[in-house]
């Protein structure tokens, strides 16, 4: 067998287990739901609306994802515009509320950070919350990243790949001055825009504004204008019919995604990564001052880096990652035991059949005999498409010329966005 095809094999097994089943689905539904009982427990936020967004919102989510959720305050139909003050006022009723209710443990406010958040844990289910106010800009973000995996299917299927490998050597943790998961879902965009034949286009091309400047006025005339404007450009990239089709496997773009960012920390000097444009660009042409140790600039809220919490420190790290991880997949005679153990974390490592165990040390890690694990969990997935769960059940449809968004499935809604039930 081939290093491709052997590395192939065992991308398709970490999907299987990282892909979130559907009663991961139920889990955060439940989490939701119980948080809106404490919401609605709260005088000062009567009205109010939870709405998850992030990963979770996006279907970009593994089984371990934590939930980002957003609380939208009653303002009649226009955006509100809270003040920081008293988003952290109301943060800091509703860590009272949840230790009043009970059921939430491990509750950090964190008022002072750029948007402030309210990180606790359900008990019941041990999944983890970010809680912020109005953060209708991390809505936003959320349903464009779902319709960009309209595009190409294997978008989703890299984004998963990229986050397990990221955490697997311990680079997707902002608190630590590496890589959040948004920052490494842009990075798959940007290769995806400049693999050859593209997969994707600049995100120009979906939406030629600032999506931080377009949200005012009346709520749902805003995010109906943008959300009308994504369809019918994504339709139109999609229906290009002398566009080049790339027909790369995952085990290929996977290599040269690594490849791609094996020097990121000599780029990362002179040139930032902007996936509005496709490219990489001249940090200094762009008028930025150098005051982060790597640009990303965030498309949607321009000229915001998604990447600042990365330090510079840190940023060596990172390149040794990718190159690291780069060699040892294109080495000759690869065994499937090396290629996880360069992939995923143990606690996946021991859901995949016939994974090696494996111990790190100081020099990299040892791998040891096969060993049969039969807890993997099912991979019978009933999960509901993104397209019948998200956002009021707002689909593309990308039969259409016309690029609108229409209601789908609307009389069994499971999930409904801008509701409080």
């Amino acid at each position: 067998m081939s290093n491709y095809s052997t590395l192939e094999h065992v991308l398709k097994e970490i999907l299987q287990v990282v892909k979130p089943l559907q009663e991961d689905l139920q889990t955060r539904t439940r989490v939701i739901d119980e948080l809106r009982r404490v919401i609605r427990s709260v005088e000062s936020l009567r009205g109010a609306q939870v709405e998850p967004f992030g990963s979770f919102a996006s279907d970009l989510f593994t089984r371990w994802a934590d939930l980002d959720i957003s609380i939208d305050l009653l303002n009649s139909s226009c955006i509100s515009s809270a003040g920081k003050r008293r988003k952290q006022r109301l943060l800091a009723e509703i860590q009272k509320a949840l230790i009043h209710m009970g059921g939430w443990r491990r509750l950090q406010y964190i008022p002072n950070a750029r948007v402030p958040i309210l990180k606790f844990e359900s008990s019941l289910q041990g999944i983890s919350c970010d809680v912020s106010i109005d953060n209708l800009q991390g809505q936003i973000k959320s349903k464009i990243l779902l319709w960009i995996s309209a595009i190409d299917t294997r978008f989703r299927d890299m984004v998963l790949l990229v986050k397990e490998w990221a955490k697997a050597h311990d680079i997707n943790n902002p608190k630590t001055g590496t890589f959040n998961s948004y920052s490494l879902s842009l990075l798959v965009i940007f290769h995806f825009q400049t693999c050859v034949p593209a997969i994707l286009p600049p995100l120009s091309d979906i939406y030629a504004g600032n999506i931080a400047g377009d949200l005012q006025g009346a709520r749902t005339s805003a995010e109906r204008r943008i959300a009308e404007t994504c369809a019918a450009n994504i339709t139109r990239f999609r229906q290009q019919k002398f566009r080049p089709v790339n027909q790369s496997s995952l085990s290929e773009l996977f290599i040269s995604f690594l490849a791609k960012f094996s020097n990121i920390s000599l780029r990362a000097s002179e040139l930032g990564i902007f996936t509005y444009t496709g490219q990489w660009e001249y940090i200094r042409m762009r008028l930025l001052p150098k005051t982060y140790a790597l640009f990303i600039e965030d498309p949607f809220e321009q000229p915001e880096n998604s990447a600042r919490a990365v330090s510079m420190s840190n940023l060596t790290k990172i390149s040794e990652a990718f190159q690291m991880t780069h060699h040892k997949l294109i080495s000759a005679n690869q065994n499937q035991g090396a290629l996880l153990a360069a992939l995923v974390r143990q606690q996946v490592l021991r859901y995949i059949p016939r994974a090696p165990a494996w111990t790190p040390t100081d020099n990299g890690r040892h791998y040891h005999r096969y060993q049969h694990h039969p807890t993997r969990p099912q991979v019978q997935r009933t999960l509901l498409s993104t397209t019948s769960r998200q956002f009021g059940n707002l689909r593309l449809d990308s039969q259409s010329s016309s690029s609108t968004l229409q209601n789908h499935n609307q009389g069994q809604h499971m999930w409904r966005a801008r509701s409080d039930r």
